[in-house]
């Protein structure tokens, strides 16, 4: 499990991906990718998630975290790419009506 981010260069998007595992031992590292940005601008989270082979609650309970601190400071979270298992659990939680979702939620 590991997770990566990137910010571009006008700092008004941050590119992260998680691979492997999305459950609750990311959380700190997650929350830091955020964290540490500017609250004074307004940035876009784009989450990779086409390498994430597993999704649990804690996972759902990050991302609608950043979407409140995204939307608090004018941004957005779009989720990229999601894989099946990701996909799945998206679905269950019926997360297409929260999030713009970048591929195919289809089972």
């Amino acid at each position: 499990m590991s997770i990566t981010h990137t910010t571009c260069e006008d700092g008004m998007r941050v590119d992260i991906t998680i691979s492997g595992r999305f459950d609750f031992k990311l959380s700190r590292a997650f929350r830091d990718t955020y964290q540490q940005q500017p609250d004074d601008i307004s940035i876009d989270y784009h989450i990779n998630l086409a390498a994430t082979d597993y999704m649990d609650s804690s996972a759902l309970g990050m991302l609608l975290l950043i979407r409140e601190h995204a939307r608090n400071n004018g941004g957005s979270v779009i989720l990229d790419q999601p894989s099946p298992p990701s996909a799945s659990a998206l679905r269950a939680a019926k997360f297409e009506s929260l999030f713009r979702i970048n591929g195919s939620l289809a089972a």
